[in-house]
Parts: structure tokens; C-alpha cells; sequence
């Protein structure tokens, strides 16, 4: 049986609230991407993104791995891990240096990295992402490769993503719990954005939601390059939450009730249209106008884009979004949510889908496997780049790395 330390191939890790999703996905001849196994299981151990319960974590991903295992083929032992919460935090920063040669290098671009990741933070966040979004070469700005370029000062502008110690230490321990590594730890909206925008959006502007069931992640890139990330403590379940207390049903129905006859919208249903409606306690199910469901999910799905909207005008981008909206996750798939959407931004919305792969193309385009096939995306361009942290404890190895480096660039 393959395993998947082969170079190949490639697992994607979505530990969400409301489902544990496993992909496994393998690097074709020509470079491409191909889907070869999906696990999926309902997530039991998690409240808004954070781990609250790790036994019931644990048990959640190994159905899921074992899952994907079996639709693959192949033995999982590393993973690509998601992460979301409220406790993730988006920082813009600048780093400057002095370019040695004259001419930019490698060592030039990390060290001007390095100086823009060096600001204070709190003690119980830690580093996630450091992404680059332009670099500034004597005054010349809007450079994307700078190595090779002539000049004598260097600049970077960077996003920095950072996330609560704890929570990112409690999904590796259950990764762990698992009988698997992690390659690297991977914020959920910057894995959904590599699925579902294509090259043209992000150049011209963008808003990715990801609306998941515990939390909506929010991802806006302008020029190519990711400005400004935040999480949202909506989702899908808060939805499924009100549906069971104002219909009087358990919690279990209202989510099928949702799926199966959930609207966004109530211009889009008639008014003849009833469900039935499961009650509590044994008594007899009851008939209901769908009207009277729609007319309780709408005004915490318009809650939840009036928020986002919020947050693009506090970031500052909402005018540069020139490409609009797109929605993906498992919550983004109701009918009427496109609509309504459009109705709230004043602006173009269309649904993500996973695109450019092979293989299982026609499961996986699914916004729910959004982030899924993300973290495989992300894991394909990242392999084993050195820049990946390493997760396995042995931190002071990269402490002696950069002591190395400094006193070879210094003496």
C-alpha cells in the first residue's frame, strides 16, 4: 500500500466544527493535481474553530483518515492541518534592509522578512504565516521577485498571521493522537482562497467568505497578494440554533430542516410551500409554511454579511474589491445565499468551487471541500520548503540555523 511520505502524495486536514474532512490528493506528471481519496466525519470535539473536546477530536480525524484511506489506496502518517477560531489575528507590517551586494539575494529577502515579522506580541500568540505582498527597491515600488534586481535598500511589505498558542498546540496533539505528523499548520481561509479564486481575481481585488459551521473566515487580496484576513464567530450552526428554538425541534432535524428546505431569501418561495417538522418529546410532527422557516434564517444570514461588510469597510478595502464576493464552505451552499448576498454588497457574487484538479474533480467541486482541497493545493506548492516550520519540538535546531547564518554574513 502507498504512504504518503511518498513525494507525491499530498493530505489535506479540515478540522472543522461541524465535519472532520480528510483529502488526499497526488502531484501528476505535468505538475497538475489529482484527487485520489476523501474521508468526511461529523466533528464532535470543537466550538467555533477551537478544540474543546480532544478525545472526540481524536476520534472524528481517525474516521476521517481512515476514511480517505481506504477511497486512496495508500497508508495517511502526515497531514496538512486547517486552523480557524476567533482567535486569529492579521497584521500588515514593513521590513527594511540594507542590500549587501548590491544586488538582492536570498539572504536579502529573508533577512527583510525577518525584520518585518519583529514586532510585539502578546504571549499566547504565535506566528503562523509570513506572506509577502510587495517588495520596494530604492523607492521603486510594487516589485513581486526582487532577487536578482539591483539597489541598495530593500523593503518588504508583509502580512503576518497569528493564532493562539494553545489552540494550535491542541490540533497538533490531536493530530498526534492520530498516529500522524504535521507538516504544517495552515490558516483555513488562506487554504479555501488557493481552491476557489483564480489568478485574475486576486490581481484586480477580491473577497473570499468562507462560511463554515462554527465560523466565517474572511480572506481580501488586491494585487495578487492576500491584505487583510479576519474570523468571524458566525456560522452554520447559529442558523441551525435558531431554526430548533423558534420551530420547537431538536437540534438534529433543524440541520436537516436547513438543508433540505433552508432559503436565504423568502422573495424565492411561495407561499403554498410546507415542510414538516419533527417535534420533542414524542408528539406528532407538524406542518409548516416554508415561508416561516425562511423568515427565521434570513435575518441571521443578512446578520452575518452585514458583519463582513463591516470588516472590508474597518480594513479599508471595500472600494478596491473590484471582482466582489465569493462565497464557499459548507453553509455558503443554501439557496438564496448568492442572492441575497448581492442584495447586501451591492457588488458581483459568485459560489467557489475547488477548481484545477483531476481525479475526483466531480466530488470535490463542492464548496463544502473548499479548504480540504486547499491544504492539498497549499501542500503541492510548499512541500518541504525549508520555510515551513517544523512542528516536531525541536525548535533550537532553527535557532542554531540563524545563529550559523548571522555570524557567516557577519564575519
Amino acid at each position: 500500500m502507498t504512504r504518503n511520505t511518498d513525494n507525491n502524495l499530498i493530505v489535506g486536514l479540515d478540522i472543522g466544527t461541524s465535519k472532520v474532512c480528510a483529502v488526499v490528493g497526488t502531484r501528476t506528471a505535468d505538475g497538475g493535481l489529482e484527487i485520489i481519496g476523501i474521508g468526511r466525519h461529523p466533528s464532535r470535539g470543537l466550538r467555533k474553530g477551537v478544540v474543546v473536546n480532544i478525545e472526540s477530536t481524536v476520534a472524528s480525524i481517525r474516521a476521517a483518515v481512515e476514511e480517505a484511506e481506504l477511497m486512496a489506496g495508500c497508508t495517511i502518517e502526515s497531514v496538512w492541518a486547517g486552523i480557524a477560531g476567533s482567535h486569529i489575528r492579521g497584521h500588515n507590517s514593513q521590513g527594511v534592509v540594507a542590500i549587501k551586494n548590491q544586488e538582492v539575494d536570498e539572504a536579502d529577502v529573508q533577512r527583510v522578512m525577518e525584520n518585518g515579522r519583529a514586532f510585539a506580541l502578546p504571549t499566547d500568540q504565535k506566528i503562523l504565516h509570513v506572506l509577502p505582498q510587495e517588495f520596494i527597491i530604492d523607492n521603486q515600488e510594487g516589485v513581486r521577485e526582487p532577487i536578482g534586481m539591483s539597489g541598495v535598500r530593500l523593503e518588504a511589505k508583509i502580512h503576518v498571521i497569528t493564532g493562539a498558542v494553545s489552540a494550535v498546540q491542541n490540533i497538533i496533539k490531536c493530530v498526534r493522537r492520530c498516529d500522524l505528523e504535521v507538516n504544517d499548520v495552515v490558516l483555513e481561509q488562506v487554504a479555501s482562497s488557493a481552491a476557489v479564486l483564480s489568478d485574475d481575481e486576486r490581481e484586480l481585488g477580491v473577497c473570499m467568505v468562507d462560511i463554515g459551521g462554527g465560523t466565517s473566515d474572511i480572506a481580501v487580496y488586491t494585487q495578487g497578494s492576500l491584505r487583510h484576513t479576519a474570523v468571524l464567530p458566525v456560522g452554520g450552526d447559529q442558523i441551525t440554533s435558531d431554526i430548533a428554538f423558534a420551530l420547537r425541534t431538536p437540534t438534529w432535524a433543524a440541520e436537516e430542516i436547513k438543508q433540505s428546505y433552508g432559503c436565504a431569501l423568502t422573495d424565492l418561495i411561495q407561499e403554498d410551500e410546507e415542510i414538516d417538522v419533527p417535534s420533542v418529546g414524542g408528539r406528532e410532527p407538524r406542518k409548516l409554511a416554508r415561508q416561516t422557516l425562511t423568515e427565521i434564517i434570513q435575518p441571521r444570514v443578512e446578520e452575518l454579511f452585514n458583519l463582513v461588510q463591516e470588516e472590508l469597510r474597518r480594513s479599508g478595502l471595500e472600494e478596491v474589491v473590484a471582482s466582489g464576493i465569493v462565497l464557499t464552505g459548507g453553509s455558503s451552499q443554501m439557496e438564496g445565499m448568492q442572492e441575497l448576498a448581492e442584495e447586501i454588497f451591492h457588488a458581483p457574487v459568485r459560489m467557489g468551487f475547488p477548481e484545477g484538479v483531476g481525479g475526483l474533480n466531480d466530488v470535490v467541486r463542492n464548496p463544502m471541500y473548499a479548504t480540504g482541497v486547499g491544504l492539498v493545493e497549499f501542500g503541492r506548492e510548499h512541500g518541504r520548503d525549508p520555510s515551513i516550520r517544523d512542528w516536531s519540538g525541536s525548535g533550537w535546531k532553527t535557532i542554531v540555523k540563524r545563529m550559523r547564518a548571522w555570524f557567516r554574513e557577519n564575519f
